[in-house]
C-alpha cells in the first residue's frame, strides 16, 4: 500500500479547463482525478510515476489538466509514443487519453497493434462519434446516415464498435462507461489500472456542439440508462431495468432479452464472467446495440495474458548491455575502424 494518501486535488493542474461548457470531457476528467488516489493506493504507485500521453483532438487536451507528467504527441500516434514511454520506463503507470477520431482513424494501426502486443498501458477512449476539435466531421464511430460537414447527405459507412475491435485484436481488458456515470467510470479505471497488460476503457461522451445527444436514446438520463443499459460486474447476474425485471439469457447460440416472471427467473439469467478466456460471449456483449439490446457498460473483459512485448524488449536491452564491449563514450569513439586525418 502507498505510504502517502493522495486526494483528487493532488492530480489537478492549475490550468484553466477549456472544454465547452456541458462537454462530457469534464465528467471524464473528474472521474480520472477521483480514481487516481485509489489507484495509487491499490497499486503502490507514487504520484511522480503517473504519465499521460495524448494525440490530437479535444480529448487530447486532457494532459494539461492533470498534475502529472504528460506528453502531447501527434495525431493518431499516442499509443505508439506511450508504448515507447512504457518500454523505456517500465516502472511508470502510463495512460493514454484519446478520441474515436484520433485512435480509430489515423491511429487505427497503432491502436490494434498496442492491443495485440498487450503492452501494459491504460487507454481512455473518449467516444463522441464525431471530430470535435476540427469542427464536426464524421468519425469512424459516427452512425450510418449521420449528416455532418463531411457527409452532407449522410454517411455511407458502417461505424466501428470499439469493443469489438479490442476483443477482435485479442485484447485482454475492455470496459465501457458513460460520461455522466462518474462513479462507474472511476470503477472501470481502477480495474483497468490493476490489470496487467493493455486496458481499454471506452467512455461514451457527449459533444454538445457538434453531436449533441448522440447517445441519448439509451443514455440520455438516469431513467433511460436504467432501462436501456446493463451494468456488468464479474460474478453477478446479467439483470437490468428500473425495476430490475429484465435480463439476458443465451438461447439458440445468441443472447436474448427476457422479462423476469414471464417464463424466466433470476436463476435462468447469465452470470457475468469477465475472466473467461474465450472471446465469444464477451464479443457478443460488447456488440449489443440499442434498441434490440441494452448497451453493456462496466468491465466486459478482464483476462490474464502474458505481458511479453515491453518486458521482452527490456530483457533484450539488458542482454545486449551485458554482452557489449562499449561501456562509455570513449569506448564508442574508439570502437570499430578508426583513422587519423592529417
Amino acid at each position: 500500500m502507498a505510504e502517502y494518501k493522495y486526494t483528487a486535488a493532488d492530480f489537478k493542474s492549475d490550468q484553466e479547463v477549456r472544454w465547452c461548457p456541458g462537454c462530457g470531457d469534464h465528467a471524464i476528467l473528474n472521474a480520472v482525478q477521483r480514481a487516481l488516489p485509489e489507484i495509487a493506493d491499490a497499486t503502490d504507485t507514487p504520484h511522480n510515476k503517473f504519465t499521460f500521453v495524448s494525440g490530437i483532438g479535444c480529448s487530447s487536451r486532457f494532459i494539461y489538466y492533470m498534475k502529472t507528467f504528460g506528453f502531447h504527441s501527434v495525431h493518431g500516434r499516442a499509443n505508439a509514443v506511450a508504448t515507447g514511454v512504457k518500454t523505456a520506463n517500465p516502472d511508470l503507470s502510463v495512460w493514454v487519453a484519446t478520441g474515436d477520431g484520433d485512435s480509430l482513424a489515423i491511429g487505427g494501426n497503432h491502436f490494434i497493434h498496442a492491443i495485440r502486443r498487450n503492452v501494459d498501458l491504460n487507454m481512455i477512449l473518449f467516444n463522441n462519434e464525431i471530430y470535435g476539435l476540427t469542427k464536426g466531421q464524421y468519425s469512424p464511430t459516427s452512425k450510418l446516415g449521420k449528416i455532418t460537414k463531411t457527409s452532407p447527405y449522410g454517411t455511407v459507412e458502417k461505424p466501428f464498435n470499439p469493443g469489438e475491435l479490442v476483443i477482435g485484436a485479442k485484447g485482454s481488458f475492455f470496459a465501457r462507461s458513460i460520461d455522466m456515470e462518474v462513479m462507474l467510470t472511476k470503477e472501470c479505471l481502477v480495474s483497468a489500472a490493476k490489470h496487467k497488460g493493455m486496458s481499454v476503457v471506452e467512455v461514451l461522451q457527449n459533444c454538445v456542439i457538434f453531436n449533441d445527444k448522440t447517445h441519448a436514446l439509451f443514455a440520455g438520463d438516469k431513467a433511460t440508462r436504467q432501462e436501456h443499459t446493463i451494468t456488468l460486474r464479474h460474478g453477478e447476474k446479467m439483470i437490468f431495468g428500473a425495476n430490475r425485471d429484465k435480463g439476458l439469457v443465451f438461447e439458440n447460440m445468441k443472447l436474448k432479452v427476457v422479462t423476469l416472471g414471464e417464463g424466466y427467473t433470476e436463476e435462468d439469467l447469465l452470470t457475468h464472467d469477465a475472466h473467461e478466456k474465450d472471446t465469444t460471449l464477451h464479443a457478443m456483449l460488447a456488440a449489443m446495440k440499442y434498441p434490440d439490446y441494452p448497451v453493456a457498460v462496466g468491465v466486459i473483459r478482464d483476462v490474464d495474458d502474458p505481458v511479453i512485448y515491453d518486458q521482452g524488449v527490456q530483457q533484450q536491452v539488458e542482454e545486449m548491455k551485458a554482452k557489449s564491449k562499449i561501456r562509455c563514450m570513449d569506448d564508442l569513439l574508439h570502437s570499430g575502424e578508426t583513422w587519423e586525418v592529417e
